[in-house]
């Protein structure tokens, strides 16, 4: 029989598909907002020079630089999670989709260390 299930009951986002399609879409959603920031910036070139090289010199900050690590990451995740939902729709990758999850967030996790120490070489 089914069971309904409560919002709040987290027993329901035990598996890791709904934990996948939910940072997926968290993901999805924190590239937009830096896509609106980066915009901006480039908008801020119509006000002169002066102004755009005032905002350069405030994203070149340090904790601009280690949020471009966690963008190096989200953008990681949201290509290689979107690599994995391509292949479970389109070729029966549903019967593995747990194991090629953890193959494909490991190798963005190695390619986000080794990215993310190209980064803050510069900065340290």
């Amino acid at each position: 029989m089914y069971k309904r299930t409560r919002f709040y009951d987290l027993t329901y986002y035990n598996f890791v598909g709904s934990w996948a399609w939910i940072l997926h879409r968290l993901s999805g959603l924190a590239l937009i907002f830096y896509l609106c920031l980066h915009i901006w910036v480039i908008h801020s070139l119509t006000y002169g020079e002066e102004m755009f090289n005032d905002v350069m010199a405030f994203l070149n900050t340090t904790p601009f630089k280690l949020l471009e690590v966690g963008l190096w990451g989200v953008i990681l995740f949201h290509a290689f999670n979107g690599v994995r939902i391509i292949i479970v729709d389109f070729f029966q990758g549903s019967l593995a989709h747990k194991k090629l999850f953890v193959a494909l967030i490991a190798a963005a996790f190695v390619l986000w260390a080794l990215g993310s120490y190209l980064l803050l070489s510069h900065v340290f």
